[in-house]
């Protein structure tokens, strides 16, 4: 064991994980353990919590409301930049770490605490997203990864440790998913879900029903953008944490938002993940359908290869990195021109645009039609086409030259 500490700040859920750390940092560190657990949005998780906390040796546990914070700061940034890692999976759990982190942070600092824990194992991504936050806000507070240094080598060994201290948990070992809830999504992992075969077992679903349990009429929703951020549904205005809990409503009642994932971790293996994000999916196809209709050809491409970037960042806990600031210049620059409503129709699992609108449309319909118009004259396209396909007639004509010499040659 390294070197004591005398304060710890604890990343606390309540779960095994966290459960069993703050009697291990006692008995190995002989440090003093503040419980921090961040409210983005977990509901009824949070319930009970502190009694929980004190009862497991914790000198005190601080809850703190972020929802407006979680939404705001880093739900709507990465939504506005369109990220999206390896095709499916939304980043809920990526983009709440940092937040975490910052907080716990500033919490060790008021406290006079010189250390820092969280409950990620080693083999995850999470370890990384807490710890680079901490180097880039504090490199002075000494970081404590359990996982990384105890003898427990399973979630079986958590139980067992848990039971022979009377630590109480709700895990057992027929129940053995790692889940993560906020107000963006809820992740689900291991047990079953550790075979890519198997396929998930519907009462392990929370946000979403079943698509073929749907209901047989569609809904319509319409979301309404101002410079990329979603501001009302239906014609109400409300908050972004408003805006992503009605959506999380209407989207999971029609099945919509379930992404099964086999994924790429950081630290280089593969994982299977299943993910929840309804209200989510709805935001990010809306919010797509309006860049269409605002962004000009050459600003929607490239945003798009900056949109794979910015995933990649935020998954691998890069989120106080100067490119990911760098990257935010950028799209709020082009996010001025992302301003209207898109209506979505939803039917059992699937979003079907049904309309979209803005003040700043680029859709010309007078340019567009196939009717007559006075506008675009036909015949030009003919010296386009010309010159747009140069370089592939001279390639052919090279390469006609070459097999009528070939021919001569063989004569």
């Amino acid at each position: 064991m390294s070197a004591k500490a005398k304060k710890v700040v604890l990343a606390y859920s309540g779960g095994l994980d966290t459960s069993v750390i703050i009697p291990w940092l006692k008995e190995n560190y002989g440090a003093e353990v503040i419980a921090f657990a961040a409210d983005i949005g977990q509901g009824a998780e949070l319930d009970g919590l502190e009694e929980k906390a004190i009862r497991t040796g914790a000198s005190k546990c601080i809850i703190e409301d972020l929802r407006e914070e979680f939404a705001c700061e880093f739900v709507l940034p990465c939504l506005r930049a369109g990220a999206v890692y390896e095709r499916k999976y939304l980043l809920g759990t990526s983009f709440a770490r940092p937040l975490i982190a910052r907080r716990q942070v500033e919490i060790a600092e008021a406290e006079g605490a010189d250390a820092v824990s969280h409950g990620c194992t080693g083999k995850g991504n999470d370890q990384v997203r807490f710890e680079l936050a901490f180097k880039a806000l504090n490199p002075r507070l000494k970081i404590i990864a359990p996982w990384r240094e105890w003898d427990l080598k399973s979630r079986e060994d958590e139980i067992d440790y848990a039971l022979a201290r009377k630590i109480p948990i709700t895990a057992t070992k027929e129940k053995i998913y790692s889940e993560d809830r906020n107000l963006w999504h809820i992740s689900h992992e291991g047990g079953i879900l550790e075979d890519p075969w198997v396929e998930p077992e519907e009462s392990m679903f929370v946000l979403t029903v079943s698509p073929d349990k749907a209901p047989d009429r569609p809904r319509y929703v319409e979301i309404e953008f101002e410079s990329g951020n979603p501001v009302a549904v239906d014609g109400r205005r409300l908050s972004p944490v408003e805006v992503i809990s009605l959506l999380n409503q209407v989207g999971g009642a029609h099945g919509v938002g379930r992404a099964d994932l086999v994924e790429n971790r950081l630290v280089g293996m593969k994982s299977r993940g299943v993910y929840e994000t309804p209200g989510g999916t709805l935001l990010l196809a809306a919010h797509r359908e309006l860049e269409s209709l605002t962004l000009d050809k050459a600003t929607l491409h490239y945003k798009d290869l900056v949109a794979a970037k910015y995933a990649e960042l935020v998954y691998n806990g890069e989120w106080f990195a100067p490119l990911r600031y760098a990257m935010d210049a950028f799209i709020d620059s082009i996010q001025a021109r992302v301003t209207g409503t898109v209506r979505l129709k939803l039917y059992k699992g699937n979003i079907i645009v049904a309309g979209r609108k803005s003040p700043n449309s680029l859709y010309r319909e007078d340019l567009a039609t196939f009717a007559e118009d006075a506008v675009y004259n036909q015949k030009d396209a003919e010296g386009f086409i010309n010159l747009f396909g140069l370089p592939y007639k001279v390639e052919a004509l090279l390469d006609t030259k070459a097999v009528y010499r070939e021919r001569r040659y063989r004569r």
